[in-house]
């Protein structure tokens, strides 16, 4: 199947993909604990029967049982040697049924998460990760799949390392779909807005969403995607949410009310529909017979285009929307101390300029590590990771080589902007290659290798070259943001006038938004901020978009919003409203003004409230040079800022990667101080806990981010793994006086094994209290099965580790 026949399939009618696979297969007997690949393909004529029964009850495509089918998960099993074999055969199988049922449908190649985290989370890096999906999909098109489905995916960087791999190795359909939880973001805090922005940027041919929750519930979720989707949108729900029925985990929605839901998702615009865990091709059938022939209209003419990501928000830049400032500060250009710090591998300064960027107002930061005596490239990278976990901004890529814009790219979690591209031959083409295959927008420089042009006449030829040039390339019109190409009033007179005629056209004729870097307009004249903010009120009365500025700049920023507002635009009122209460003019410029939420105290409770790993233990040995005891840091710097952390992760303000990073901050800190501690430091006594991953269930993010907070807390934490059968836990808190044991599953077919463990306990009469935790578990199911608590999240955990000890 080719991208283009996909996309007349799923426009011309109604979709209908496979429902659930593993629930399926427990259910015929698959045990707990086993590798499904495995199983499949010891037990052919089950799986076949499932598909078959799939497409005669009108699914159009199913997915091959490929779904744990990589190099690292194969390798938890001893499999990872027979992955070709493993994957040739079960899309054989995948095929098979196709051919039986009279060849209707398609069969896609099924790819998910590996449970490894990428880098700076975890320690997997991108090619690595990207190189693993490679593997796996060579093997998948070797195989003969007709389209790609990456699915289950919890993060938006895994899911675009998959995308990517699969786009490098063919130019086969991918459908990519992304996991919610009940608050409307992934674990690691995307938006659905973000998660379509960023991958049908990067060539998704559809995105959408599955498991998550039941049908009603993904509704909403499912109208968010669509108001940002040139692509297709589908959905692939849960049977609803599982009970504890007869000691049995199950899916209580009949086929029926299935089906009434799944109507919801269709009128809410879906172009392809079915089911997730709990589902069976009785539900599809019932589906497919209440909504066949319906189908969404689509009206791609209403969907917000010009839209920048990052992994956790998005930025809509419109041609008669509000101004936006894209703030310049992170560039090492003029900043002798930033300099310094990046030449001795710091990036302390880089992230207090991210921070007061964001407060005082910028839409998108500006990236530029151009200057001597480092590695740009590989500083570039640093600089993303570092400023990504101090804001949720788009970020604005600025470099003079294509290899360091590409790499940034390809790095980063969002969609980005690219900080320019002129027409210079030697760049110009590869630029905008670079452009599309990442799906950045880009700043188009009326520059040319003969110099800058000296008249309007020569700016416009200049532009329209880029466009012609852009629409080869396959880079999008609504991509494009045109530089006003602003020259110093001082040596050119009539700079301002060129700028704003350009600004002006491009507005009114070519109907394309504007940026500037609007310093260069008073360079080498006193008072600049008088002339600069004279020209910025001007040129946003000619239509200007953006611009790259200072928003530390409160006479400049304070300008924009009140142009803004004169000129009516829609939510200008509010902003400026906002902004006057949010921020305080001070000498130097502007601050946000103090809020509970800020963080407060020394640099040792910065840094972890910040999570800023690079620099906790410096700022340690600061403070004990200054006389401070190790313990007084640990009861009066570290406990308050984690406990802070976890304050703002529990109002959502902070997503697992702030949280992962405070207590890996607190962590490090942590592990210097212990060997100076004297005795046992306070004196108080902690708890022990044993904790596992139950048996059965190989996921264990969750749970490693539990050991984590709990250690920061001093909590002795005796860390068993994952897939770990009853006894052994029972065995390892009995060999270490265990106060409380903690289980953790992500999947509805093990967590019955936490009852096991309970049973287990009241039967022998230990002592041991329990704690439960994982996607599918509930308060009202720890006490269902006699748990002592339940913990939703890592932060959570500590307050119930406390209850149960008290």
């Amino acid at each position: 199947m080719t991208r283009e026949q996909f996309r007349q399939l799923i426009e011309s009618r109604l979709v209908f993909l496979d429902g659930a696979t593993g629930s399926n297969l427990m259910a015929a007997g698959m045990p707990v604990g086993c590798c499904p690949e495995k199983w499949i393909l010891e037990n052919k004529k089950i799986m076949l029967s499932l598909q078959k029964d799939y497409i005669r009850s009108g699914s159009n495509i199913v997915l091959a049982p490929t779904f744990t089918g990589n190099r690292i998960k194969l390798a938890e099993y001893g499999l990872e040697k027979e992955i070709v074999r493993i994957n040739t055969e079960l899309v054989a199988l995948s095929k098979q049924a196709v051919k039986e049922s009279g060849g209707r449908g398609y069969v896609a190649g099924d790819m998910t998460m590996t449970g490894r985290q990428l880098a700076p989370i975890g320690t997997l890096s991108l090619e690595e990760l990207i190189d693993v999906y490679k593997e796996q999909a060579k093997i998948l098109v070797d195989a003969g799949v007709d389209l790609f489905f990456i699915e289950t995916m919890m993060s938006l960087a895994e899911a675009r390392a998959a995308l990517i791999a699969v786009r490098e190795v063919c130019d086969l359909p991918v459908m990519v779909s992304m996991t919610f939880q009940a608050d409307g973001k992934t674990l690691f805090g995307s938006t659905p807005e973000s998660c379509v922005v960023t991958l049908q940027s990067l060539g998704a041919d559809a995105v959408g969403i599955n498991c998550s929750t039941g049908p009603s519930e993904m509704v909403p979720l499912i109208r968010r995607m669509i108001e940002y989707a040139k692509v297709p949108v589908f959905a692939k729900p849960n049977n609803g949410m599982p009970e504890l029925v007869d000691g049995k985990s199950t899916y209580t929605m009949t086929p029926a009310e299935f089906a009434s839901f799944g109507r919801e998702l269709v009128d809410a615009g879906v172009a392809a529909i079915g089911g997730c865990c709990g589902s069976t091709p009785k539900h599809i059938e019932t589906l497919k017979k209440l909504v066949r022939g319906e189908k969404r209209d689509i009206d791609y003419s209403a969907v917000k285009t010009r839209v920048l990501s990052s992994e956790t928000a998005v930025c809509e830049i419109t041609l008669d929307g509000c101004f936006l400032v894209v703030g310049e500060r992170i560039n090492p250009t003029g900043k002798k101390k930033l300099q310094e710090q990046l030449r001795a591998g710091s990036f302390e300064l880089v992230s207090e300029m991210a921070q007061q960027q964001t407060e005082c107002g910028a839409s998108v930061l500006d990236i530029n590590m151009g200057m001597n005596g480092i590695d740009e490239k590989e500083m570039m990278q640093k600089a993303i990771f570092e400023v990504m976990g101090q804001t949720n901004l788009p970020l604005c890529i600025d470099s003079s080589h294509v290899d360091i814009i590409e790499a940034a790219l390809r790095l980063y979690p969002g969609r980005a902007l690219i900080n320019s591209i002129s027409l210079e031959e030697h760049k110009f083409r590869p630029l905008l290659k670079v452009a599309k295959k990442y799906g950045a927008m880009c700043i188009c420089l009326p520059l040319s290798d003969e110099g800058l042009p000296k008249t309007f006449e020569e700016r416009k030829e200049l532009i329209d070259k880029f466009l012609a040039a852009a629409e080869e390339e396959g880079v999008e019109r609504e991509n494009i943001v045109v530089d006003a190409l602003i020259a110093t009033v001082g040596a050119q007179p009539d700079a301002a006038l060129l700028a704003l005629a350009t600004i002006e056209h491009c507005k009114n004729e070519l109907k394309l938004p504007t940026i500037c870097g609007l310093s260069n307009i008073s360079f080498g004249l006193p008072e600049r901020i008088n002339v600069n903010t004279a020209f910025l009120t001007m040129a946003i009365a000619k239509g200007l978009t953006m611009a790259i500025a200072n928003p530390g700049q409160a006479q400049l920023m304070n300008a924009a919003l009140a142009s803004d507002l004169l000129l009516a635009k829609q939510g200008a009122d509010d902003a400026y409203v906002s902004r006057v209460v949010a921020l305080e003019t001070t000498a130097g410029g502007v601050k946000a003004k103090e809020n509970a939420d800020a963080p407060k105290g020394t640099a040792v409770y910065e840094d972890v409230v910040k999570g800023n790993k690079g620099q906790v233990v410096e700022h340690v040995k600061a403070a004990l040079a200054d006389g401070k005891k190790p313990q007084d840091i640990i009861d009066n710097d570290l406990i308050p800022a984690v406990n802070k952390v976890g304050e703002l992760f529990e109002q959502k303000k902070y997503f697992l990667p702030q949280l992962i990073a405070g207590a890996t901050a607190m962590d490090l800190a942590i592990e210097y101080i212990t060997p100076l501690l004297e005795g046992k430091g306070d004196g108080k006594e902690k708890g022990t806990i044993v904790i596992a991953t139950v048996e059965g269930d190989i996921h264990d993010i969750g749970k490693n981010l539990v050991v984590l907070m709990l250690k920061n807390y001093g909590y002795k934490v005796i860390d068993l793994g994952k897939d770990v059968p009853a006894e052994d836990i029972l065995a390892a808190a009995a060999e270490h006086k265990a106060d409380v044991i903690g289980l953790s599953a992500l999947m509805t077919t093990t967590m019955m094994r936490m009852k096991d463990v309970c049973d287990l306990i009241r039967e022998r009469k230990l002592p041991y209290k329990v704690m439960i935790g994982g996607a599918v578990v509930s308060e009202s199911f720890a006490k269902e099965i006699g748990a002592d608590g339940y913990s939703k999240d890592a932060n959570e955990a500590v307050k119930v580790m406390e209850k149960l000890l008290t």
